[in-house]
């Protein structure tokens, strides 16, 4: 089972790198015009920035990702006040949301980029790090603070992700614009705002976004090796065993779409990218279930065992997820 497991741990994680490949290639495409295919190979070499991050100490690491996620953030924020979108309709989306094949697709993508299943292990591995008393208040204290920041980053993740919903509706949709790939969004921009500053802003976010994932993945790889199979690797080796691993699928695309022009090597870099993020929703069960039958076992946590309450509204989250994963993949095959 833990093989099983470690494999789609694995999985998970190179699909989310593939992800942050595309997504800082096409940035370096958008903000300095570098074509797509050395802007892959340059993604290669964050593992240096990762190495002289990693001798600063986990603190400075965190600070940097909740830098990188804010940048992110913020730049979606301009956007929002620029596209002026209707508040009532934005309400009404949450209230009564619509999912027809296509959008299910999307909806789980967006959520498997939201609740990344690797990232269940780094912020249970993180908690470890704190320097408290072994004893019940300590740990206490330790599991306190812990929630705290994972509320925090999965929180501030929904909002960063409802917030480009937001703003490809109200510039977007609400002018009948059918937009397919990241770099038409770029260009469309730049043109209904004169300013040029949301154009700049939606490839700043999305450089910086692919940077914070490409640390977490990192840091997550880590946990999950030395967890499930004891295997521990240098930080640079597990940085460029990953990379190397995610970036054989973005070249072949990549390649293989090259003959059909620029705007068709985007779209099928749009599809991949969806594709890795609906791979990770699909991964998420196989991290929440051994996550919810471990925290309600009580010979394993004691004291710190799950409430009931807290049992069955995990329990119903993960088989509603499970169930739209499955409905997916029937509607993926069948189609």
């Amino acid at each position: 089972v833990a093989i099983v497991l470690w494999i789609l741990a694995e999985v998970a994680i190179g699909a989310c790198d593939l992800a942050e490949i595309l997504g800082s290639a096409v940035a370096l495409n958008l903000l300095f015009h570098i074509p797509l295919l050395p802007a892959v190979f340059i993604t290669a070499f964050d593992v240096l920035l990762l190495l002289a991050l990693q001798g600063k100490g986990l603190r400075k690491v965190e600070a940097l990702i909740i830098t990188l996620v804010l940048t992110v953030g913020g730049c979606y924020l301009v956007e929002i006040i620029l596209a002026k979108p209707d508040w009532g309709g934005v309400a009404g989306g949450l209230v009564r949301p619509t999912l027809d094949r296509e959008s299910l697709f999307i909806a789980l993508a967006i959520l498997g980029a939201t609740v990344m299943p690797h990232n269940l292990y780094l912020h249970s591995a993180l908690v470890k790090s704190r320097a408290v008393d072994r004893t019940p208040g300590g740990l206490r204290t330790a599991l306190k603070y812990n929630f705290l920041e994972t509320f925090i980053a999965l929180n501030g993740a929904f909002f960063v992700n409802a917030a480009i919903l937001i703003m490809a509706a109200a510039v977007f949709h609400d002018r009948g614009l059918v937009v397919t790939e990241l770099t038409q969004a770029h260009a469309t921009l730049g043109r209904l705002f004169s300013s040029g500053a949301a154009a700049l802003l939606f490839g700043i976010a999305l450089l910086a976004s692919g940077q914070s994932s490409t640390i977490t993945g990192t840091m997550a790889g880590q946990v999950v090796m030395e967890g499930f199979i004891q295997l521990k690797l240098a930080p640079w080796k597990r940085r460029l065993l990953t990379r190397l691993l995610a970036i054989i699928p973005a070249i072949i695309v990549i390649m293989l779409n090259s003959s059909g022009g620029e705007a068709h090597q985007n779209q099928a870099v749009y599809r991949l990218l969806i594709l890795s993020q609906a791979v990770l929703s699909v991964q998420l069960s196989f991290a929440t279930i051994p996550l919810v039958m471990f925290t309600g076992d009580k010979s394993k946590m004691g004291e710190f065992v799950n409430p009931l309450w807290l049992k069955i509204i995990a329990w119903l989250i993960i088989i509603a997820i499970a169930l739209l994963n499955l409905i997916l993949i029937w509607n993926s095959f069948h189609s």
